[in-house]
């Protein structure tokens, strides 16, 4: 009864994702473009580590990026991991600055044991985020653009180890959200093109590693991910207001998103190594072919040659355990990570590029397996070959992984 009770109160958390999962917060002119801003399902501790997870495999963590890991999860453990962000940011563009504030509940993700070597876990992470506000004076008037909203995964997944060394696994998940994108154009009259993007589908991600022991002490996992190239089923359309005037609201563009809009192929690759569980080291490659991904431009927001590169992000990152049986600073975990990555956005021929470091603290709670993560990060996003907007972010993350045995059964004296 107190395990079926504690699984209630699990599921009522992951209930409260979703509910706040549109509260995802960016603030950048970039997410304007396409879906947004891309997240990877790092988790805050992670991100710490630059965003690798294809080869990460640990029993105690949850890792969302590669569900072959969920085979590795302790019996008798239930795991949960809980996430909020805060980010500043600050843009730049010419002698034009800015500066944003931004952040709240980012996910909630569980993983818990079904059978011997099978594993699974469900929750709720970001997609993609949308946030911005920005103007520009233009002949006789001005014109503002602000956007909102953001896409969010609702995943169960499993892994499972068939023999010493090899798992696999997958996450099922139901991607759902919306994006909102207003441009008002202020001169004798006031005129607002609003864009909306509304996305209610299935996503699907495959995961393998395979784990061997050079030596007694050591651990080298390989580890690869991939996601199918898939059509969206959603809605996309667009208004036209005569604000001043008439105040009508006319559709001035409306289409189903599926065979007009897709999501890439995606391919992970990883490599970690592993030394007497407290020192780990990792690193990751990502590849989405977004130039090979339908997206079908809107009138008044994309022009008709509207186009994306492909994306591909390289990532790296170390933890270090001093010593679990220490003092208390000796039972912290510390990590040191970052990140180069070039975007799938292309604004006038330039492509978006993102570099970051990270590092992060994990704090034992007293009694208890349960950690909280501390993560401090910094990034830099630009345009290449002409540098258009620069924008810088100091994200800090707050992530608490919860680790109980929820089903051990009490002897009976």
């Amino acid at each position: 009864m107190r395990s079926f009770t504690k699984i209630i109160f699990a599921t009522l958390l992951v209930a409260a994702g979703v509910a706040a999962a549109s509260a995802q917060t960016i603030t950048s002119p970039y997410s304007r473009l396409g879906f947004g801003i891309l997240s990877d399902n790092a988790t805050g501790i992670q991100r710490s580590m630059g965003g690798v997870g294809v080869a990460m495999q640990n029993g105690r963590q949850i890792n969302v990026i590669n569900p072959a890991s969920y085979s590795q999860v302790d019996s008798l453990t239930f795991l949960w991991d809980i996430g909020m962000d805060l980010t500043n940011s600050w843009s730049k563009e010419g002698d034009k600055s800015g500066y944003n504030l931004g952040g709240g509940l980012d996910y909630i993700t569980m993983e818990f044991r079904l059978a011997k070597n099978l594993g699974a876990a469900i929750g709720v992470v970001p997609f993609s985020s949308v946030g911005y506000t920005f103007g520009a004076d233009i002949e006789n008037g001005s014109d503002s653009r602000t956007g909102t909203g953001g896409l969010s995964e609702l995943f169960a997944g499993v892994g499972y180890q068939p023999f010493k060394g090899f798992s696999l696994g997958a996450n099922f998940s139901y991607l759902f959200g919306s994006t909102t994108n207003t441009t008002s154009v202020v001169a004798t009259s006031t005129t607002q093109f609003t864009r909306n993007i509304e996305v209610k589908d299935w996503n699907m991600k495959l995961g393998v590693q395979y784990a061997f022991q050079p030596s007694r002490k050591s651990k080298v996992v390989l580890g690869v991910t991939y996601a199918p190239k898939k059509s969206l089923h959603g809605e996309a359309w667009a208004t036209h207001a005569d604000i001043t005037n008439d105040k009508t609201l006319d559709t001035a563009y409306y289409t189903k998103m599926n065979g007009n809009y897709e999501l890439p192929t995606t391919i992970g690759a990883g490599i970690s190594y592993t030394y007497d569980n407290r020192l780990n080291m990792e690193v990751d490659y990502t590849y989405q072919q977004w130039s090979k991904a339908k997206y079908t431009p809107i009138k008044f927001f994309e022009g008709a040659d509207t186009k994306w590169n492909d994306r591909w992000k390289v990532s790296a990152g170390v933890s270090y355990l001093p010593n679990p049986r220490g003092n208390y600073f000796n039972r912290m975990t510390y990590r040191l990570g970052g990140f180069y990555e070039k975007d799938y956005m292309n604004v006038n021929g330039n492509g978006v590029r993102d570099y970051g470091v990270a590092l992060g603290f994990s704090f034992p709670a007293l009694n208890s397996k349960t950690l909280v993560n501390l993560g401090v990060e910094w990034k830099h996003r630009y345009t290449a070959p002409v540098n258009l907007i620069k924008e810088d972010y100091l994200n800090i993350t707050l992530s608490v992984n919860f680790n109980e045995m929820w089903f051990w059964k009490n002897k009976i004296r």
